[in-house]
């Protein structure tokens, strides 16, 4: 280990390293996003943890490419780090030159929340649940459609992973962002889309959507009565929003596992979670190797949903 690794590594437990610079968190997003919001909710702890400085940089483009290629040429040294979705593992099975490896590229430091999303459809739509649907979609193949924020999105490609599952032929209708597909959909010009959870309550509570199942494994503390997709017999349709924080590969391990114990600390604080849950956020605390085998979990999953229905964001 380079001795500058070396002494950083040490100087992340204690706060002295404020005349090194600030350590910076690359958003590869808009500001307001999922990963935007949660990196400035992460700083100052990350800050207080090891004493100095942390920033939050949003470096928005090709749908997260930039920001991500940024930080996997990034020294490995702390100084860089990275906030993301769950996307970042989609893009290589959608983009023909991605410019990272989101498996060989990252140092994956913590899972940090969850963000459920539940399959809705306008009052209009005959279907009271998830069979329903899929069973309302086999009879009219091609007639029913789907809203998403655009094409490769995790709404997009849930209901890819749905039509592929229950062998059923859905017609995409992409937007560009979630705000003008959410209209159509209330408006009855599309039938169907997968929602964030905390996005389509209060839609559902004013009865202008109605929420069929919950893409999550387990249901949600804010939604009790809502089941999930396994519980209406479609346990492969798994389809949530996952966040973490990573560095560039080649991080030392003890710097990784410090960053690591601050965020799970952290996030095992009530005040902390309730102001996630207050996002759509799930707290959802994992070490270092869970969050790696969640990557690769993931990232072969989604390439298969990508190859079968033959999607490309090209």
């Amino acid at each position: 280990m380079p001795a500058r690794r070396q002494i950083l590594a040490g100087l992340l437990a204690t706060p002295a390293l404020a005349q090194d610079g600030p350590v910076t968190i690359i958003v590869p997003y808009t500001p307001g996003t999922g990963p935007d919001i949660l990196a400035r909710l992460v700083a100052p702890v990350l800050s207080a943890g090891i004493g100095q400085a942390v920033v939050v940089e949003n470096r928005a483009g090709a749908s997260g490419n930039i920001g991500s290629q940024a930080v996997a040429r990034a020294a490995p040294d702390g100084r860089t780090l990275m906030m993301q979705v769950n996307t970042f593992v989609m893009n290589p099975s959608l983009f023909r030159d991605v410019p990272y490896d989101p498996i060989g590229a990252f140092a994956p430091i913590a899972m940090l929340t969850r963000g459920d999303l539940v399959l809705v459809v306008h009052p209009g739509v005959a279907a009271a649940n998830a069979r329903d649907f899929a069973e309302l979609a086999r009879a009219r193949p091609g007639a029913i459609d789907y809203a998403s924020p655009g094409i490769g999105t995790p709404q997009h490609l849930g209901m890819a992973l749905f039509a592929g599952v229950t062998r059923t032929e859905l017609t995409h209708i992409p937007y560009r962002g979630s705000a003008p597909a959410i209209q159509d959909l209330l408006g009855r010009r599309v039938a169907s889309m997968f929602l964030p959870l905390h996005t389509a309550l209060p839609l559902a509570a004013n009865g202008q959507v109605r929420m069929l199942a919950l893409g999550s494994p387990a249901r949600a503390a804010s939604a009790p009565d809502l089941p999930t997709m396994a519980e209406a017999g479609l346990p492969d349709v798994l389809v949530d929003l996952w966040y973490g924080l990573l560095g560039p590969a080649g991080m030392p391990p003890a710097m990784v596992t410090r960053l690591n114990g601050l965020l799970n600390a952290w996030l095992a604080n009530p005040a902390a979670a309730d102001a996630l849950r207050a996002q759509g956020m799930v707290p959802t605390p994992a070490m270092p190797a869970q969050f790696a085998e969640l990557i690769r979990r993931d990232h072969a999953r989604w390439a298969q949903v990508i190859r079968d229905a033959r999607i490309t964001a090209d």
